[in-house]
């Protein structure tokens, strides 16, 4: 299959024809997709046929832009493919951002069609939404950069930045999943519940599970319950793909029950504390896999078993190396649209912002937070990320953000009876003095971001904690 790939890949990156080879080409039963029911294959390629005729319509042309803010759904995959099958650039934008946030994005991306709900059916609580969309024409500008694929990172430090990748690099990180050991195989299925949107779901549900012929099926509801109601409703293996937020959804079913179906959960976005992954295969019996990536790559690296956590093992074809302390990944070209910052990219190599090390014995990769995660403190040196994870581990503590503001600020979402004076004498207990935060604050949730990562910004967390009122 890697090979196949390979070659087709170099073949048609430059032409639309790669849709087709690459994503779509299978037997017409394959049953790849599950919203309410199976969609197969022929069913598939009917549906982009239509939305390819009404994109036309609307005056989308090869070399033109079109900008998606559909919620993951069957229409979604449909008008994704069909922008990629007649040649244009397709700028991602999450439905569940604000009127604002949308008519920014759209200011700077200048797309020239853009498809958006019409009406949603579905409950709010669907992960896979029934939808009707709308397709306008807009005064927008055609392509210039040769990317197939525009994405608004996360945000969870401060603003977006937009972040292209082309259609040659797509197939190469689809061919970097087929060479990772541990990855659902074909005639398995994908239960997905990180948005198709962000390259998560993207590229490790979506795009890998159409090549690998892979069913990709979400559950009916985001609830523990029907997580696994949807890995129990076939006999097919299953793998359960999605971020350290959603494993709050599998350990709040009470008593699940055997599964044999259930192969392994795969989290991505941010670091799993050590405690919350025992408590995962503890109950469960299954492997809790770890994925570090990133929109501006996709997936870097990966511990799918769960061997070497916190550690993790270069994707084939990715080389990370340490410099500084800081991350650097391998990439031939600069991911960001605009100008190039030299501080993010250059000579080939992306600076991740990730502070970490690389083994030089076994090569595995451990990623230890944001590189601005060290501060001084009276001349003494703190890693925020220590002070975070341990935090995390305090019992009552669902959820937590430490930050350098003025003085060493926590922000955590806290379970009764837990309180704001129970994780101070917690903190006591496991951190010198100088190490420990000055501040808590509990809020009713931390915010996070659409993808699921907890957001980091200062203003943003401050507003959150005046919203809640004085520390708890």
């Amino acid at each position: 299959m890697t090979e196949g790939l390979a070659s087709a890949g170099s073949a048609l990156v430059t032409s639309p024809e790669w849709v087709d080879e690459i994503l779509l080409r299978g037997a017409d039963d394959d049953g790849c997709l599950y919203s309410g029911g199976p969609v197969d294959r022929a069913a598939l390629r009917r549906l982009v046929a239509q939305r390819q005729a009404r994109l036309a319509e609307a005056g989308l042309r090869a070399g033109g832009t079109l900008a998606l803010r559909l919620p993951p759904s069957v229409a979604y995959v449909a008008n994704l493919l069909a922008g990629w099958r007649i040649g244009a650039q397709v700028s991602l934008l999450d439905h569940r951002l604000t009127a604002f946030e949308v008519d920014a994005a759209l200011g700077r991306l200048a797309p020239q069609v853009l498809v958006e709900p019409g009406r949603i059916t579905s409950s709010p609580l669907s992960p896979f939404a029934d939808v009707e969309e709308s397709v306008t024409a807009r005064p927008g500008r055609p392509a210039v950069t040769p990317h197939a694929v525009i994405q608004l990172s996360s945000g969870s430090t401060g603003p977006s930045k937009v972040i292209g990748r082309t259609a040659a690099d797509l197939v190469a990180e689809i061919e970097r999943y087929t060479r990772i050991d541990g990855v659902p195989l074909p005639g398995e299925r994908i239960i997905v519940l990180a948005s198709m949107v962000h390259v998560l779901g993207l590229v490790g549900a979506l795009l890998y599970g159409l090549h690998a012929g892979v069913q990709v099926r979400p559950p009916e509801r985001l609830t523990g319950d029907s997580v696994l109601d949807a890995v129990a409703a076939e006999p097919t293996p299953a793998t359960v793909l999605g971020v350290p937020f959603h494993i709050g959804l599998l350990a709040s079913v009470v008593d699940p029950p055997r599964l044999p179906q259930l192969k392994r959960m795969t989290t991505g976005g941010e670091a799993v504390p050590a405690a919350t992954a025992t408590a995962f295969t503890d109950k469960y019996g299954v492997p809790l896999g770890n994925m570090w990536g990133m929109t501006e790559v996709g997936v870097i690296a990966t511990d799918l078993f769960g061997e070497h956590r916190p550690a993790l093992t270069p994707a084939p074809g990715i080389e990370v190396v340490e410099r500084g302390g800081e991350l650097w990944v391998s990439r031939p070209e600069s991911p960001y649209v605009g100008l190039s910052d030299p501080d993010r990219w250059a000579d080939g190599w992306l600076h991740t912002r990730d502070a970490g090390a690389v083994d030089p014995d076994t090569g595995l990769v451990t990623v230890r937070g944001r590189l601005d995660s060290q501060v001084s403190v009276g001349g003494l040196k703190v890693d925020l990320t220590e002070v975070e994870a341990t935090l995390a581990e305090l019992p009552g503590v669902v959820a937590a953000v430490v930050l350098h503001d003025d003085v060493i600020t926590a922000y955590a979402q806290l379970d009764a009876p837990a309180t704001a004076a129970s994780v101070q004498a917690g903190l006591a207990e496991r951190l010198a003095a100088y190490k420990r935060p000055r501040r808590v604050h509990v809020l009713d949730a931390i915010p996070r971001t659409t993808t699921g990562k907890l957001v980091r910004d200062r203003s943003v967390l401050r507003a959150a904690a005046a919203g809640n009122g004085v520390p708890r």
